[in-house]
């Protein structure tokens, strides 16, 4: 199991033209937990994509090319690539260019996104949301699959045998369909032999379960070996050698952002007894000690015979310190412990 960090890079709003101090300050640590990750001997650091003043990052390919230049070995993906308000030729250029940084260490996993503020602002209507996301996405698969393309659709330009470059180092940029709740797209991935991200961020892991089966039955149907396909679950995660310390870092910090979202989308506030539960032994919640992740990381392999977890940390409101330290425990000793457990069962 591969086993990365994730972000978004949350931060509190500023709210002015010019002149963000604190959005300055948080890409400088996502960079540093970036290295951190390398250093401690993750696989993975994925980046996220929001267009929201609480968060920083509108553009993972930047930041993931600042990691690229201070990294050597870590993967460097996309947490999600909102491909339905963007243009995929843009993408593929980006995220090629990502990758002849690296050396051949960029990835994609394309979603619709959480959130609809990119909608309106790069022009796309909501009502077309489910169209877009399809178009767009075989798009995205014909410009990794193809130097010379010619293309006719609804919602962009078509394209008449036109040259896409630069064309990345690897034979073709892995390529992930990134999911929340929508079981349709766990099947989509499936059947067009695609990665599957879940995230998940609510409700215990195991009622996830089945869109794993659901991705494995489309693929097998659509002719694709379903085992040898990637599967990628993402969780909420902090690590201190304290369980309680651990708990009380995170979840100041967890409950402003999912009380913030909640307010929006109309969920109760988030109370402590909530989170508690949350990060028991069968819950979304990574949060705890080495020992206990280490446990939930193998608990989670059972469920979903996954073959990469990414685990999501949360910045605002945590002491960068505290995160930092987290990524290291998660390198040098979650990650060791998982290696050699799912080595003798394998």
């Amino acid at each position: 199991m591969e086993l990365g960090i994730s972000s978004f890079g949350e931060v509190a709003p500023a709210h002015v033209a010019g002149g963000d101090h604190a959005a300055a300050q948080r890409t400088q640590e996502l960079v540093a937990l970036g290295r951190q990750a390398d250093e401690a001997g993750l696989d993975v650091v994925a980046i996220g994509e929001h267009h929201r003043a609480d968060y920083v990052v509108s553009s993972p390919e930047m930041v993931l090319a600042a990691v690229a230049a201070v990294t050597k070995q870590v993967r460097l993906t996309s947490a999600v690539t909102v491909l339905s308000s963007t243009d995929p030729v843009r993408t593929f250029q980006n995220f090629a260019t990502l990758d002849l940084i690296s050396n051949g260490r960029a990835e994609i996993i394309a979603g619709r996104g959480s959130f609809i503020e990119s909608f309106p602002l790069f022009g796309q209507d909501l009502k077309d949301y489910d169209e877009l996301y399809a178009e767009k996405l075989g798009l995205l698969m014909q410009l990794n699959e193809q130097e010379i393309i010619t293309w006719q659709g609804k919602h962009r330009p078509a394209i008449a045998g036109k040259g896409v470059y630069p064309r990345p180092v690897q034979p073709k940029l892995p390529l992930w369909i990134g999911v929340g709740g929508t079981p349709a797209s766990a099947a989509r991935a499936g059947s067009l032999g695609l990665g599957l991200t879940i995230a998940i961020l609510g409700g215990a892991p195991a009622q996830y379960a089945t869109f794993a089966d659901i991705y494995r039955r489309a693929a097998r149907q659509a002719g694709h070996n379903a085992e040898a396909l990637p599967l990628c679950i993402n969780c909420h995660f902090h690590l201190a050698e304290n369980s309680k310390q651990a708990a009380d870092d995170f979840f100041p910090a967890y409950a402003l952002v999912m009380n913030r979202i909640g307010r929006e989308r109309g969920w109760p506030p988030m109370s402590r007894a909530q989170f508690d539960h949350l990060r028991g032994p069968e819950g979304p919640l990574f949060v705890g000690t080495p020992q206990e992740i280490t446990a939930k990381l193998l608990y989670l392999s059972r469920v979903f015979n996954n073959t990469r977890f990414l685990g999501q940390l949360m910045l605002e409101g945590m002491p960068h310190e505290a995160v930092m330290h987290s990524t290291e425990l998660f390198g040098k000793q979650v990650a060791p412990a998982v290696r050699e457990a799912l080595a003798v069962t394998a």
